[in-house]
């Protein structure tokens, strides 16, 4: 009997940078002297854009264009397509998806989903409008590879933490896309580009050409800041601009900068994640339609979800990379009605190790993708991370044999 492998990926990006058809469509999420933020795009006309999204627009959400473009041209962010990303994962800020509410609320000030999960996991809350706004644009920040230090989000806080995106970024050799973004923030779903595109192209079509209704905003929006001098460009942050612009003029631009990136502490390990046998995918399609960034953490295992306990998880992915791994413990035969999961995993390794562990009355088996040399250090980084209490079950030269034998311990079905 055939297997049947899922294909939901977690913590994971398969794309080849530029590979998506809407890559060339999206602009990069960094502000560059070739890509800047269109003349006719002001805060009075993206206002009026709400509106028409959202006639019943709430009178408290005046400014809300206005700190997106303060804020984003403060940080060097295409502060337009994040706003456009806002209008995709607030429903144009009415809350709605589909025909019901969305699990996060307008209390919340959370514009970009951060921390909902889905299935009535409603999220952060941020203290206003000027705050969520911040929150949603470090988060952008992130996935630039820019730092962020002090990050308002416990999301944000967390992806650093555990360098969630650092193999994902080391994927480009160029400015992270909007395009990109879409891809890993809401790898589930290959429309999400597009809808961002759509967003942006009726805005363009429909409120571009007519006169700004409130241009005293983009004269207040300029004027000066409100926000707290942590968000001003540090001048290291500055000089990676330079080296952004650099890359997109090309090699001869890149060769005459002199200068080199500066230098980032080490990041501990982080694993992607992808399920192999997952449950039966969710009869509300609207939950599928518009996912928030941290959807991911809502498919995996329970034992796999990041844990609180920050200072263990730090010593575990600290550990010595000479350290051997401990011998394998064959697991016990599941009971007849004893669930399980398949999971894979990866450091980007050759060799492979399976995991077991146990949460929620569900067995996962995680076949996990080490390094040779790193193979104890990496193994004892993601338990200590995303399984807790997960034992070895199995160490294999490669991927293959360790799901061969996965799915002999959790056979389909």
């Amino acid at each position: 009997m055939p297997r049947r492998i899922g294909t939901l990926v977690l913590f994971a990006s398969l794309m080849v940078p530029g590979a998506t058809a809407v890559a060339g469509n999206l602009p990069d999420l960094l502000l560059s002297p070739r890509n800047n933020v269109p003349e006719c795009v002001t805060p009075g006309r993206l206002t009026a854009y709400l509106r028409l999204r959202n006639p019943e627009l709430d009178a408290r959400y005046e400014s809300i264009a206005n700190e997106y473009k303060r804020q984003g041209a403060q940080l060097g962010l295409r502060w337009d397509y994040a706003f456009y990303q806002m209008v995709v994962e607030t429903g144009a800020l009415s809350y709605w998806r589909g025909n019901r509410h969305g699990d996060v609320k307008a209390s919340q000030n959370n514009f970009a989903g951060l921390g909902a999960t889905g299935r009535g996991v409603r999220g952060e809350s941020f203290q206003d409008i000027t705050t969520g706004v911040r929150a949603h644009l470090e988060h952008l920040m992130l996935y630039a590879g820019r730092p962020v230090e002090s990050p308002v989000a416990e999301r944000t806080r967390k992806v650093k933490e555990w360098g969630v995106l650092t193999s994902w970024q080391q994927r480009f050799d160029r400015p992270i896309t909007y395009a990109d973004l879409g891809a890993k923030w809401a790898p589930g779903t290959k429309s999400y580009g597009d809808m961002l595109k759509a967003v942006a192209d009726r805005f363009h079509s429909e409120v571009c050409g007519r006169p700004d209704p409130r241009p005293e905003l983009m004269q207040e929006a300029s004027a000066g800041s409100k926000t707290p001098s942590t968000v001003r460009p540090s001048g290291a942050d500055l000089v990676q601009r330079a080296i952004d612009a650099a890359k997109a003029d090309g090699p001869a631009q890149r060769s005459a900068l002199g200068v080199q990136p500066p230098a980032q502490e080490p990041v501990p390990p982080s694993a992607p994640y992808k399920v192999l046998n997952p449950p039966p995918p969710p009869s509300d399609k609207a939950d599928r339609a518009i996912p928030a960034d941290t959807k991911v953490a809502a498919a995996m295992p329970p034992a796999a979800r990041p844990v609180a306990d920050k200072a263990a998880t730090r010593t575990a992915m600290l550990a010595p990379s000479s350290a051997k791994l401990p011998a394998a413990e064959a697991p016990p035969v599941l009971a007849a009605n004893q669930k399980c999961r398949v999971w894979t995993a990866s450091y980007g390794g050759q060799k492979a190790i399976i995991i077991r562990s146990v949460a929620d009355q569900m067995v996962n088996f995680t076949v996990l993708d080490v390094n040779e040399g790193s193979e104890a250090r990496e193994a004892d980084a993601f338990i200590s991370a995303y399984a807790r209490n997960g034992k070895i079950a199995g160490e294999f030269t490669n991927q293959s044999q360790a799901l061969e034998k996965a799915f002999e311990f959790c056979p389909e079905g």
